[in-house]
């Protein structure tokens, strides 16, 4: 018991001196909110704890550290007169309020040596955040007001939808920044126009066509772009996917069969053992050894597969509706196979292996029509299609 308590003492030991060492090289590599919050952490456990004082001198330190350089920051910006600088004078304010507010439960605190009260000074910057929020806020309205009358720049449209977005946070329902936003997010969207065009000499049934050119089941869909396969007259297209349908081939009608001939050797009765001579073996007690009699047991399995199969070749294409050029293409090619298994048998259906014998609980079945062919190979079709897609980015 002496042992385990001496073991955690040196183990909570250790972890302390590490702790307090690494508070200290925070602070001497100028990572005072580290610092702060390593030593807030350990103090917030028992903060009236002797061991705990070197927590309360580097807290102390930090703090007035981290304020100095945030302030004289502050001093530089304000300086500048650049209304850029705006935000980065308003997020200072706000880490410094937050700063002192992580401090204010635990205080006072004391110095356990002494007896007397570490020194933090607590301001109120109420009218400092009020006023850079104010600045901040009206430079960013400005500004997005100026970007969506003024640019042509999807770029720009997307950074105002960001600037926009930090102003609704610190300054929710301002004016009409939700609707502003709005206007930013669509203009800044890239708007993509997916249509299909079959070439081929076989028709696509329009229920196929309309699956594959559902492109809220494709998952593509980001926060800048759209696909839509039904234009829309308010939208301006940004770029136009083809989809070509150039060849669908149909393989005809097959039924293949194998002659499979299956032989085991079963128990047939049984005799009595007998030696080379002919003589009846005996056991020990002098009875005559019986032993089982076999027989050879045939089978044929007639083995049929049905198959039929379906191969689409096409292309898919990417143009620039801005420029009216062509900027990609990638070769379509997908398929799909019908088969199905069945099996008859002439002889001793003992003498069929599982496989066989489970294949005879089927029978013929109608193939598909081309029609149904072409659907069924849609599933494939489509991931192809996501693939060849989803390998392009626009933004």
């Amino acid at each position: 018991m002496k042992n385990l308590f001496l073991f955690t003492f040196i183990v909570t030991l250790f972890i302390g001196c590490n702790s307090v060492k690494k508070t200290q090289e925070a602070i001497n590599y100028g990572n005072y909110d580290e610092a702060i919050n390593i030593a807030l952490k350990n103090l917030r456990s028992d903060k009236f704890k002797k061991s705990n004082e070197p927590y309360v001198f580097m807290l102390q330190d930090a703090f007035i550290k981290a304020n100095e350089r945030d302030l004289t920051k502050v001093k530089f910006l304000q300086n500048e007169g650049n209304p850029a600088n705006y935000e980065t004078i308003y997020t200072i304010y706000d880490n410094l309020n937050k700063r002192q507010e992580m401090i204010r439960p635990l205080l006072p605190l004391q110095i356990v040596s002494t007896g007397k009260n570490a020194k933090f000074q607590l301001n109120d910057y109420t009218n400092q955040l009020i006023t850079s929020k104010q600045n901040v806020t009206e430079y960013l309205y400005n500004n997005a007001l100026n970007s969506l009358q003024n640019s042509k720049n999807k770029l720009d449209f997307r950074n105002t939808y960001n600037d926009l977005n930090y102003l609704n946070q610190i300054n929710p329902n301002y004016k009409n920044t939700n609707s502003l936003i709005e206007e930013a997010h669509f203009k800044g969207t890239d708007f993509i126009y997916v249509f299909m065009q079959n070439q081929s000499d076989k028709v696509i049934p329009i229920r196929l066509e309309q699956d594959l050119l559902n492109f809220e089941t494709y998952g593509l869909n980001t926060l800048w772009t759209v696909y839509q396969s039904k234009k829309q007259n308010q939208i301006k297209y940004n770029y136009e996917i083809e989809i070509n349908l150039r060849e669908i081939n149909i393989s005809p009608e097959q039924i293949r069969e194998k002659e499979i001939v299956q032989e085991k050797q079963v128990v047939d009765g049984w005799q009595y053992l007998k030696d080379s001579k002919g003589v009846n073996v005996t056991d020990s007690l002098g009875k005559a050894i019986k032993v089982d009699k076999f027989k050879t047991i045939k089978s044929v399995v007639y083995q049929n597969i049905q198959y039929k199969s379906v191969q689409i070749i096409g292309q898919i294409k990417y143009f620039d509706l801005t420029t009216n050029q062509l900027i990609k293409s990638y070769p379509l090619e997908s398929g799909f196979v019908f088969e199905h298994r069945y099996a008859t048998y002439k002889g001793d259906r003992n003498a069929l292996d599982k496989e066989y014998l489970d294949l005879l609980a089927f029978k013929f079945v109608p193939f598909p029509s081309n029609e149904q062919m072409i659907y069924d190979s849609g599933e494939d079709l489509k991931l192809k299609i996501k693939s060849i897609i989803a390998s392009y980015l626009f933004n």
